[in-house]
């Protein structure tokens, strides 16, 4: 067999496998290059062997490398950067260097490398993070416009945009210490002069002449045009001593400001997929199953060693720059792998001697491993930070600027998300004269806000301690328009927490939280999407003769029914499946009714759970099986019935106490109301036996801060600001709330 053919044999067996490995890796919701590394493992040299002319599959794998810088330079953004422009450049220069810095102290004092140069390159390949994986992870949440989402994709652009920096001083590395820093002097140099003719070329020169390939119209002329654009300055810089790779990247940046950027990218993405591909099997090839095998309990150890490291450098960075502990939290723990431009840097490093062999594979080991876990880190630590310990400590630190001035009190609307959706609704309320509080994270939209001197709050929307100080238990109404689905729903959660018959509107992210949505208590839930099909669909009926009272009964159903008819069918188990998906992000548990339980064949509108335990229903599993997903008002309860609910401690044991008949559910026309105890009551405590309620009144609940106590004794004290759930005869609630409104002395002693 020829060897030209043999490497034909050996280019369809890589691309197969990782055909397949990257498949099996995407059903199982896992990075695609994970399937890539392990196709090539299986294919390679230490796995079944089946490739034999490996030198060369390598050879054509430096090309993928090529396209992914050149892609990365096309691509970048500094819109992107913008958006959080402080934490992204200074946060960014601080973490890759304080990485390194560490990493070479601990690296050369155990003895990982025999040198500061190999330390220093052990840093920076692992100072980078995943943007596959943390991008990825992001829209699967819908958290990419979030605040820690900008953060992260800001932070992850400049430490891309850095690899290129990192590429042209390796070399540099290799020489001995004492000639070092000139070294390191000469690559910065030689990279200054070629960065300055590349900008010259980018402005005089390529425009023409991707001009005169474009007005061929020729897309096969086009991409070989930029192709051979590409390929021939990365020829060009290591003629000059730098890479191939640096090159590719320079040539990226060099179209990146011209007109044809993007058109320039779907070209090429093609061909850099392919190569790319190539690349990380070729990756896979070096891995050695059996090294990784002997020597697991030191990657578990690397790995624990590397996502600690990563977060607790990354996090107070973030916090530096003044975001708020849980922001900075979370886009530490989302930045605490390697990425996929280490395997880059790594390459690139074991070809000049930089790393030994052990070290190697240790380190592309742990890399993987770092990648597998990133997504349910992601998940995971929402979880955690809303544990109440965690939540009390992060109270104070969620608040970060109140615009005092003019700050509403009472009887306004408060609209969460000042986007493209939150802006149009404080717009349209301010031309109907309705006093308007926006509540906002975002550190760029912020300056938004005061430009238009509206009253804000600066901090996370889904705080209890942010909705406390926006007044929601006085308010009007809430208009929620946040750009992620989780922190949507606390948002949403919390806010009837505060009001439970508060007029609350949400645009959902997705079609498939608008049932939860609903479940939780909003009263009204919009999706772009389909207004924007409706509003499409109308003035097509009314042009095609339909009358106009017909077309609204028509729109009118289909919100009426939730958008059922646009979302399409779903298996029940998809909607189950999708439901216990969305109860995870949030804090749930399951409970059993039990025989005695005094709420058995009540319907869930009787039983007002959410009024008297603050708890949400979103799932019943019956006793025979049954499944009855988001349950109506008309629901009744059953004994045996296994139920999914969302709330905090304190809620699930009211709840249990409720099922369990240690507490009453009121019967007849027994009515609820939320009266809060106003700020004029003063700083001195009291307790609920000194309000003087009537007998035929109950305080069933009491809510501080976001905190539930149920059936609160007589003795139980009282502070300005508790909010008090009574039960009575309406005419007695509403009287009583009334004078606790109207007093402006303290409580009587």
């Amino acid at each position: 067999m020829t060897e030209d053919f043999r490497l034909v044999i050996d280019l369809s067996v890589v691309l197969g496998a990782a055909a397949v490995g990257g498949a099996l890796a995407a059903l199982l919701r896992q990075p695609i290059l994970l399937g890539y590394l392990l196709a090539g493992m299986l294919v390679g040299p230490t796995g079944l062997g089946l490739l034999k002319e490996v030198p060369q599959v390598e050879g054509l794998a430096q090309l993928g490398v090529a396209f992914l810088l050149f892609a990365l330079g096309v691509s970048f953004s500094l819109g992107e950067i913008r958006k959080v422009q402080g934490v992204s450049l200074g946060g960014s220069a601080l973490q890759i260097l304080l990485t390194i810095a560490v990493t070479t102290l601990i690296s050369v004092g155990v003895g990982w490398v025999s040198s500061p140069s190999q330390g220093i390159f052990l840093g920076a390949v692992l100072s980078l993070s995943s943007t596959a994986v943390v991008l990825r992870s992001l829209m699967d949440r819908n958290e990419l416009e979030s605040i820690q989402g900008q953060i992260m994709l800001g932070i992850l652009v400049v430490q891309d945009l850095a690899v290129g920096l990192m590429i042209a001083v390796l070399p540099a590395l290799n020489k001995p210490l004492e000639e070092l820093w000139l070294a390191l002097g000469e690559a910065l140099l030689t990279i200054g002069l070629i960065a300055a003719g590349a900008i010259a070329a980018g402005i005089w020169l390529l425009p023409p002449l991707l001009r005169l390939l474009a007005k061929t119209e020729s897309r096969e002329l086009f991409l070989l045009g930029v192709v051979a654009l590409c390929l021939g300055i990365a020829l060009l810089t290591q003629y000059l001593g730098l890479s191939i790779e640096i090159g590719a990247f320079i040539a990226g940046l060099m179209i990146s400001e011209v007109e044809y950027a993007d058109q320039t990218l779907d070209y090429v993405e093609s061909i850099r997929d392919i190569f790319t591909t190539l690349f990380f099997a070729s990756i896979g090839m070096l891995i050695d199953p059996v090294f990784l095998w002997q020597h697991l309990d030191l990657i578990i150890e690397l790995v624990s060693l590397v996502i600690l490291g990563k977060f607790l450098i990354t996090t107070p960075i973030v916090k530096l720059f003044g975001y708020s502990w849980k922001t900075s939290l979370l886009a530490g723990m989302g930045l605490a792998q390697i990425g996929e431009f280490s395997f880059v840097l790594l390459t690139a490093g074991r070809g000049l001697g930089l790393v030994s062999q052990q070290v190697y594979l240790l380190t592309l080991g742990t890399t993987a491993v770092t990648l597998l876990v990133t997504p349910f880190l992601l998940k995971l630590v929402p979880l955690l930070l809303e544990l109440p310990l965690l939540r009390q400590i992060l109270k104070e630190d969620e608040i970060l600027d109140i615009d005092l001035t003019g700050l509403p009190q009472r009887n306004h609307v408060i609209v969460c998300g000042y986007g493209r959706v939150g802006k149009s609704v404080v717009k349209l309320l301010q031309k109907q004269n309705y006093p308007v509080l926006v509540i906002e994270q975002s550190e760029t939209v912020i300056n938004e806000v005061r430009d238009a001197q509206l009253p804000y709050i600066y901090g996370n929307a889904a705080s209890a301690t942010i909705l406390a100080k926006a007044g929601v238990d006085q308010a009007l109404g809430m208009a929620i328009a946040l750009s992620d689905s989780m922190s949507t729903r606390l948002c949403l959660k919390r806010a009837l927490e505060f009001a439970p018959e508060l007029d609350v509107i949400v645009r959902a992210n997705s079609d498939r939280d608008i049932e939860l949505l609903y479940q939780l208590g909003a009263r009204e839930v919009v999706q772009p999407e389909f207004e924007a099909s409706l509003e499409l669909a109308a003035h097509l009926f009314f042009t095609l003769g339909m009358g106009e009272r017909h077309i609204q009964q028509e729109v009118q159903q289909v919100r009426d029914s939730h958008y059922a008819n646009l979302r399409g069918d779903h298996p029940p188990e998809r909607t189950g499946r999708l439901l216990r998906q969305a109860a995870q992000d949030m804090n749930s548990r399951w409970f059993t009714l039990p025989e005695d339980s005094p709420v058995a064949g009540m319907s869930l509108a009787d039983i007002q759970l959410r009024q008297l335990t603050g708890v949400t229903l979103l799932a019943i599993v019956r006793a025979d099986g049954t499944e009855v997903d988001y349950p109506s008002g008309q629901t009744c309860l059953q004994v045996g019935d296994r139920l999914l609910i969302v709330g905090q401690p304190a809620e699930f044991e009211a709840f249990e106490a409720l099922i369990n008949g240690r507490v009453s559910v009121p019967q007849g026309e027994t009515s609820f109301l939320w009266v809060m105890l106003p700020e004029e009551t003063g700083e001195q405590t009291r307790t609920i036996a000194d309000l003087h309620l009537p007998e035929t009144v109950t305080i069933r609940a009491l809510r501080r801060e976001g905190t539930l106590l149920s059936e609160p004794s007589a003795d139980c004290s009282l502070m300005a600001g508790d909010r008090l759930l009574l039960t009575g005869p309406m005419d007695a609630l509403q009287r009583i709330g009334d004078q606790l409104q109207a007093r402006s002395t303290p409580l009587p002693p």
